[in-house]
């Protein structure tokens, strides 16, 4: 275990690196970085003020050095300042961080609570009424698109009835404020929680040691989520961190449509204003985040599944 922990963890730097070089090049090539600066102050610069910007960006070396100086600033948690209002890119993401992750989980627990429940009551139920409602919730939540889901949402629940505020996030916390958001954030992902646990709960209640389990008289509450839910739940698990992961990256749609100041909302303004230096240190975080969820999934997989052993 100890050598697949180490292992992952040298993966994982090396696909940061990787990432963030790809995305520091990238900026390198559409042309001299000083020139959008100019652009986003909307103000000349002085051939001395000119000169000093490129020894601050350390433009007189090569790409991959001057990528070796911002790994060496990043390691010190300096990212560098935005072009857009001159504040470290550090202290813009950490703002935004916890708007996101409170909407990330708070989607995450929607998803999966209304999902995993009715893919294994899908599948216990097979043909009948249940079975025909959670399919009917899967086509739909895979069919219409997050955006529509939040239009519709504002325009029915707050703008119509007015029982919900637009979701809009205050600078004090109301639960009120999450559930529009959350709930059109989960249900994308509810649909596929419940199409593959539902898959996957079928497969195992045919199995042999099922009907051998049922067949010893074993109560069925056991059979059910001790040795059918536990030996399922593999694909809901891998399924889960990759939502979880993509949720706390940052729900662009999600939060465009609430008018919400997170991770997501940030990364669409760094590329619409051209912020390399925020683009970049998003990618950092961005990468980090998959990277570390996907390990803490593989480690689980022992913990939930025990045939399973990492050498």
């Amino acid at each position: 275990m100890q050598r697949f922990i180490i292992r992952r963890i040298i993966y994982m730097v090396v696909t940061m690196v990787v990432a963030t070089l790809l995305v520091f090049t990238l900026s390198r090539i559409v042309g001299d970085p000083r020139l959008l600066y100019v652009q986003e102050g909307g103000y000349g610069l002085s051939q001395e003020a000119w000169d000093d910007l490129g020894r601050k960006l350390h433009l007189q070396y090569p790409v991959i050095v001057q990528y070796g100086f911002w790994l060496a600033d990043a390691l010190r948690a300096d990212l560098g300042e935005s072009m857009l209002d001159r504040k470290p890119v550090t202290e813009i993401i950490w703002e935004a961080f916890p708007n996101t992750l409170q909407m990330a989980l708070g989607g995450w627990i929607v998803a999966t609570v209304l999902g995993v429940p009715l893919g294994v009551l899908s599948a216990v139920k097979r043909g009948s009424v249940w079975d025909y409602i959670g399919r009917t919730v899967a086509l739909t939540g895979q069919t219409l698109p997050v955006f529509w889901i939040g239009i519709m949402g504002i325009l029915i629940f707050s703008v119509q009835l007015g029982w919900l505020p637009v979701g809009t996030k205050p600078d004090h916390f109301s639960l009120k404020h999450f559930i529009l958001p959350c709930i059109t954030l989960g249900w994308f992902p509810a649909a596929g929680y419940l199409r593959l646990t539902r898959s996957a709960m079928l497969d195992v209640m045919d199995s042999e040691y099922i009907k051998l389990a049922r067949a010893k008289g074993v109560n069925s509450t056991m059979v059910l989520w001790k040795h059918a839910f536990r030996n399922a739940i593999l694909a809901p698990l891998t399924f889960s961190s990759l939502i979880l992961a993509g949720f706390i990256t940052g729900a662009i749609v999600t939060e465009t449509v609430f008018s919400w100041p997170g991770l997501g909302r940030l990364a669409f303004t760094a590329v619409d204003d051209n912020d390399f230096p925020l683009m970049v240190g998003l990618v950092l975080v961005f990468t980090g985040m998959f990277l570390v969820v996907n390990m803490i999934t593989d480690l689980l997989y022992a913990y939930v599944d025990p045939r399973i052993r990492y050498g």
